[in-house]
């Protein structure tokens, strides 16, 4: 096959006739990134509002970044969960330090590192709460979006999300979002968890009613429940703040963080002592053994200092803007990733 293949339709038209039909992106071919801007083939510029949904928190190719991931690929690139090595460390101690949780589990994508907290909840309730080891649920919301493997399709709102995919994993109750009632309502001795985001992205932006997280970690607290937030779009200062649940003055049980830690590098879970102190070995939910995220998580992590992640968008926003989470205007300010509509439903705009 030749390989002087040089214009978009060209590229669309390969693939189109080679790969899966899995999505339908608009015909723009991206050869070339920076900061904010990048390029197609043909050598146009766009400004990128999409920001890979918040993986390009620290903009495209960013030196730092791009510095920490050629010296670590000429290094070590892979150790077996066998070996220790001298990256899983330092990238733990740094996200503990930066968040205050005691234990991080790194994993290769948001998803599995949702499907990690699903695994560490279960077993809490199982060995600690006491839920019998074939019962339990989790109760989950519409409209969420966790992640596509089977499990997590299998609770979503979304029909063509689930269409041909069944069976499904059971012990989960699918509830409204935004309605602390209908949680209340629906918590037995056998609930496990209550996995919610913050802020859903997936259809716009939908924020939930102020108070609505307190009530749910009274309610956890209350019921000996544990509190799962999956801060994966909202989480490392998309709404001004390190992570979204700090508006509301709580603290969750387990949170899953992922895209924004820089350059698309994975995802991590994070919990109390007591969750990550049952996931021994031989009950490990995942392995992770890859040097390269590491080095590009605190490469990507110390472009913003940890007290001002955030706040450098915040400050520039208009101050006649909404004061909830997410951010409504923005004046005369760039911000790759921030949780903004234009770069929740737009992809490129010229």
């Amino acid at each position: 096959m030749s390989t002087t293949v040089a214009t978009s339709a060209e590229f669309v038209r390969l693939e189109e006739a080679y790969g899966a039909h899995n999505y339908h992106p608009l015909d723009v071919v991206i050869s070339r990134a920076r900061g904010v801007w990048v390029w197609d083939v043909e050598g146009n510029k766009y400004l990128d509002f999409l920001a890979a949904y918040s993986a390009m928190n620290q903009g495209h190719c960013h030196p730092r970044i791009v510095a920490a991931l050629k010296e670590q690929a000429e290094r070590v690139t892979l150790t077996s969960r066998a070996f220790r090595n001298d990256q899983l460390g330092p990238l733990c101690a740094e996200l503990c330090e930066l968040t205050g949780f005691s234990r991080f589990l790194p994993m290769n994508t948001g998803a599995e590192a949702v499907e990690t907290a699903i695994k560490a909840a279960r077993k809490w309730a199982h060995t600690l709460k006491g839920v019998p080891d074939d019962r339990g649920e989790i109760l989950v919301f519409e409209g969420n979006f966790h992640g596509r493997t089977t499990t997590i399709v299998g609770f979503s709102s979304e029909e063509q999300y689930r269409t041909g995919f069944g069976p499904f994993t059971p012990g989960f109750r699918l509830l409204p979002y935004g309605d602390a009632q209908a949680v209340e309502s629906a918590i037995t001795p056998e609930t496990v968890a209550i996995l919610v985001e913050p802020i859903q992205g997936e259809n716009g932006i939908v924020i939930p009613p102020t108070g609505y997280l307190r009530r749910l970690r009274e309610l956890a607290t209350a019921n000996r429940v544990l509190l799962v937030l999956d801060e994966i779009q909202s989480g490392l200062g998309r709404t001004g703040k390190l992570f979204c649940y700090e508006h509301e003055g709580i603290r969750p049980d387990i949170v899953v963080i992922g895209k924004a830690l820089g350059g698309a590098s994975g995802g991590l879970t994070a919990s109390r002592a007591e969750v990550t102190a049952l996931l021994r070995q031989r009950s490990r939910p995942y392995l992770f053994s890859n040097t390269l995220p590491p080095a590009v998580v605190c490469a990507g992590l110390a472009h913003v200092p940890a007290g001002q992640i955030g706040l450098q968008a915040a400050a520039r926003m208009d101050p006649a803007a909404p004061q909830r989470p997410a951010i409504f205007r923005l004046k005369n300010c760039i911000a790759p990733g921030f949780l903004t509509p234009a770069c929740t439903r737009f992809n490129l705009i010229a």
